[in-house]
């Protein structure tokens, strides 16, 4: 016997959201073609917390569709140093892609997402308000093809390096 209802809602799985670039670019190309506004962001979205949800579902109700670039555990490192990430690129994908916000995900390894943004051609691309629009490279490439930038307020308070910290701390007390 089957445990779904016959009429229920299809709920995508985290999983079948989680796309290759190639794949994400044709999609949205579908749905731009059928006059859909497709939005943008990318992170490295280490520990998920609530700062992240509200920036991703403030970012999806900007369009039609939210696609989501998660940089690769090399780019993090990059970004953030040798301890970083915590979570592995796969499991922080899976994550990301798990939110209801959340429409597809990518995985991209760049240092910046002036490549994957050009290839990709969003609408809207959206970046936290802790940045500055001569901060983003890829602003000027949005801009040439004719996208949007939006800068979303960053809730205060909340980042995965303050997680961290607090457990390191609650360790050492041990």
């Amino acid at each position: 016997m089957s445990s779904s209802k016959p009429n229920a809602p299809r709920i995508p799985t985290a999983e079948s959201k989680i796309k290759r670039r190639s794949e994400i670019r044709n999609i949205i190309r579908r749905l731009q073609a059928d006059g859909k506004t497709v939005v943008f962001t990318n992170g490295c979205f280490d520990i998920m917390h609530v700062g992240h949800i509200r920036y991703l579902e403030e970012a999806r109700r900007l369009g039609d569709c939210l696609v989501v670039g998660v940089n690769t555990d090399d780019s993090v490192r990059v970004r953030k140093g040798d301890k970083r990430p915590i979570v592995s690129q796969f499991q922080r994908a899976e994550v990301v892609a798990a939110l209801a916000c959340v429409d597809y995900v990518t995985l991209f390894s760049e240092a910046t997402p002036v490549e994957i943004v050009d290839e990709l051609r969003p609408d809207v691309h959206v970046k936290g308000g802790d940045y500055t629009l001569s901060q983003m490279p890829e602003a000027p490439v949005v801009e040439a093809y004719g996208g949007k930038v939006v800068l979303v307020p960053v809730i205060e308070g909340y980042s995965t390096t303050k997680i961290v910290d607090r457990i390191l701390e609650i360790a050492e007390k041990g």
